[in-house]
């Protein structure tokens, strides 16, 4: 049973299974509620709530026991309100017929309307086609923020029948909306496309109607799109939900660029269209739409994605270059001009959209060029070696994604990991593989053009991976 006393509360609040201590029960509630606040029947409802935490331990012996245990949604008590208690219930993640929340709807408004705004300050035209990502993961974090940025866009609201759960997602009148009907390029993530069908379905249903508003074209970008693919003799031309193919997960452009098997930004922008041309609504449960796909990506004027999480961000997981920066490619090649990427991060007040590029090197120099990051990851030892060589391969995969080629990224990486012989020699002996694959990578960059090194820069490299080779197969002593 010892494994099982966990702290539930950062505060020290009580232990899996004990009823709370009073007197740091009466110190965590003066503390987020203030002493004024305490007689508040709210605040006593929490209270006698918090006080219900043996039910953790009798509700774990009872399901160890097969028995029923009833669900609740998780969450933190501050951010989701008094609902997350009592603790000790079957926990699920959110209700997905209620998705997006008031909360996460009314900041996706705000957002989507900061988007329009810098694409008219910098084209002095509104976008036609946004292309959103919807992932899972932070759909799930935020509870739909993502979706409100979309329903926004198009000028939707949802509504609710009498048990708030969410039926259907009504087109506000065009003198209601501010805005033209931007269309959308709706990019899903496999868990999104897998875990919330009901969304799904209710999105193609409202671009079907968006489509057929008796509206002016130049008011009404989905419209006008739809009636263009039409007039081709295209199929299902509302199609705007576009992913993998079903059961299928990845646009597979990391894994051309982890095996360095590609030649052009413009090859990895093929497989990406090739991984997404997928619709899914109502109706498509996964057929191929490759000229709707097209068609929208022709007309996308802005990539919008958010991000979920303040300890991952763009340059530490794969995905980001892989997908984002896939489409981003996808619609530059189809457009021959460049596309702009903005970024939200949902877990900050600031609902500002930031530019791709600016976050990046930020990120940069934050992270991989950051000497306290790079000695705590070479501390870590084979673990912290590999987190180093995922970023340089992520650093890659920008550069032929979206073109981030910048000198003083590279230069700093090679005087910080390989050119460093203290260091060289720690990342070395924690994990020769991925030594070579942080050498192997500078190598690369220069060869494809992403940096422009000094030749004696480059025969330092050289040297250095040559006896990275040579350690992983044993040949030196």
């Amino acid at each position: 049973m010892q494994i099982l006393e966990n702290r539930l509360f950062s505060s020290g609040l009580h232990i899996l299974g004990e009823a709370p201590d009073e007197d740091a029960m009466q110190s965590y509630l003066d503390a987020y509620f203030g002493s004024e606040n305490l007689d508040n029947p709210a605040v006593q409802t929490i209270r006698d709530l918090l006080n219900q935490t043996p039910d953790e331990l009798t509700n774990l012996l009872r399901g160890l026991n097969g028995e029923y245990i009833p669900p609740a949604p998780g969450g933190d008590l501050l951010r989701d309100g008094p609902g997350v208690l009592p603790t000790g219930r079957n926990i699920h993640a959110l209700d997905p017929y209620r998705m997006p929340s008031l909360a996460a709807y009314e900041r996706g408004r705000e957002i989507a309307k900061k988007i329009i705004a810098q694409q008219q300050q910098e084209t002095g035209e509104y976008p036609e086609t946004v292309a959103v990502m919807l992932w899972g993961l932070d759909a799930i974090k935020t509870k739909g923020e993502s979706l409100g940025i979309l329903l926004e866009l198009v000028g939707a609201e949802p509504v609710k029948e009498g048990t708030g759960r969410i039926v259907r997602y009504q087109l506000k009148p065009l003198s209601q909306v501010g805005h033209p009907r931007i269309d959308v390029l709706a990019n899903l993530s496999g868990i999104f496309r897998d875990s919330f069908v009901n969304i799904i379905e209710l999105l193609d249903d409202l671009f079907q109607r968006a489509a057929q508003a008796d509206e002016p074209e130049d008011q009404n970008f989905i419209r006008k799109h739809a009636l263009a693919l039409q007039a081709q003799g295209v199929q299902n031309t509302t199609a705007r939900l576009f992913s993998n193919p079903a059961g299928d997960f990845g646009s597979l452009v990391n894994d051309q660029v982890v095996a360095s098997n590609w030649e052009t930004g413009d090859e990895l922008a093929q497989t990406w269209e090739g991984r997404n041309a997928f619709s899914y609504g109502r109706q498509d449960k996964g057929q191929a739409r490759p000229e709707v796909l097209q068609q929208l990506l022709k007309t996308t004027g802005r990539v919008v994605q958010e991000i979920d999480s303040v300890e991952y961000g763009l340059t530490d997981i794969q995905e980001y270059y892989a997908n984002t920066g896939g489409l981003k490619r996808a619609a530059e090649k189809q457009q021959g001009k460049k596309v702009k990427a903005s970024f939200i991060e949902s877990f900050s007040k600031d609902t500002t959209p930031r530019d791709l590029e600016s976050l990046l090197r930020m990120e940069y120099r934050t992270k991989l060029l950051n000497p306290k990051w790079a000695e705590a990851m070479a501390n870590q030892g084979s673990g912290g070696a590999y987190e180093i060589s995922q970023r340089m391969t992520a650093l890659l995969g920008w550069g032929g994604t979206v073109d981030f080629t910048e000198d003083w990224v590279y230069d700093q990486a090679a005087s910080t990991y390989a050119l460093d012989t203290e260091m060289a020699e720690k990342l070395r002996k924690a994990n020769p593989e991925a030594f070579r694959n942080i050498v192997g990578r500078m190598l690369e960059a220069n060869g494809r053009g992403f940096w422009e090194a000094d030749s004696e820069k480059l025969r330092q490299l050289r040297e250095l991976y040559e006896q990275a080779e040579a350690d992983m197969e044993g040949v030196r002593p």
